[in-house]
């Protein structure tokens, strides 16, 4: 007679309740429900509810949610980048000034602007990997000498900081609805946020490429020696937010219909704020993209929310500021609670 199968004492039974207080993105949900709560009571008849009022906070969470998603899968392994604000305003000025000064179609700027970004991810994920020096520093160096020869270079061509003329000169062409087109009243840059975090959810959780990302994060000295090409996953990862960076930055020229210089500034800031707000630990090894996009609508709720009260938006900093420190607290909790659930 055949014995009846018992469970293994040495399997610590975990409920569907507990999994999800040990989730990642936990606190920035939570968080993102009790943000939209709070601005429907104070600012729902100011606009805040309305599809206007929709489309303009979930725009600037777009804005910033096309970069925090490549950003925390990078924080993720156990790297930062912060030459991706930098990024913006480089690749924003390549486009505008191939188009306006030079002639340029508008799908030869755009693959330039992509180029030079894949040519800095290459080189910053190279450099770090290669030296061994804290990738904030060296990205550090990054933001600065890109930030400077953008400047420069477009100083010395154009003697301003700033070209306009753009939407008459991208006239006619099929490619500004795609990047900067709306639906229904709400900005194409959503889709592309949405698309983007769909794609990088993915990569994470069910590919092969997702477990070494953790593994690089968690220990990558261990993750070498089990056969993770530690080098090659640190690099394509900062290739993917400098490439980010360049696909915001078309995104912004082609709406705003010119470039700026300092477009982009303290963009990496955000991005890494919206990263760690959303569950991901600065240490690496831990956290989720989901987490991230509901780190950035969080961003845009609080930013267009303080504007549809009418109190002064310089009050917004305070307000991002209080929600990174509480952010980390219950990371640091959601950490002890998932290692006590193993």
């Amino acid at each position: 007679m055949a014995q009846t199968a018992t469970a293994d004492e040495r399997v610590r039974r975990v409920g569907a309740f507990r999994k999800w207080l040990t989730r990642p993105e936990l606190a920035a949900v939570a968080g993102s429900v009790l943000v939209f709560v709070f601005f429907a009571i104070v600012a729902g008849d100011s606009g805040f509810l309305t599809l206007g009022g929709a489309a303009s906070y979930l725009e600037v969470s777009a804005q910033l949610g096309i970069v925090a998603v490549p950003v925390s899968l990078l924080m993720i392994a156990g790297e930062f980048d912060l030459s991706v604000g930098s990024m913006v305003g480089a690749a924003g000025m390549l486009v505008a000034i191939g188009i306006v000064e030079y002639g340029w179609p508008l799908w030869l700027a755009i693959v330039a602007a992509l180029v030079l970004a894949m040519l800095v991810g290459l080189f910053n994920g190279y450099v770090v990997t290669r030296t061994r020096l804290p990738s904030f520093i060296v990205t550090l160096g990054m933001l600065f000498a890109l930030r400077g020869l953008t400047i420069g270079f477009t100083r010395l061509l154009t003697g301003r900081t700033e070209i306009g003329g753009l939407t008459g000169a991208t006239r006619g062409s099929p490619l500004p609805p795609i990047f900067a087109g709306t639906i229904k009243g709400f900005p194409v840059s959503i889709i592309w946020w949405l698309v983007l975090a769909v794609i990088g959810t993915w990569v994470l959780q069910r590919t092969v490429f997702g477990n070494w990302t953790f593994g690089v994060g968690g220990d990558p000295n261990a993750a070498r020696n089990v056969g993770v090409p530690v080098n090659r996953v640190k690099i394509t990862l900062f290739v993917c937010t400098a490439l980010s960076a360049a696909l915001l930055a078309v995104i912004q020229v082609l709406d705003a219909g010119s470039a700026d210089v300092l477009r982009g500034q303290l963009l990496e800031l955000q991005a890494i704020a919206a990263a760690v707000i959303g569950g991901v630990l600065l240490t690496g090894g831990y956290g989720s993209v989901v987490g991230a996009l509901f780190g950035a609508l969080i961003f845009g709720m609080v930013e267009q929310g303080i504007f549809f009260t009418g109190i002064n938006t310089d009050w917004f900093q305070v307000f991002v500021g209080v929600m990174l420190l509480i952010a980390v607290l219950f990371n640091n909790y959601i950490r002890r609670r998932a290692s006590e659930a193993r």
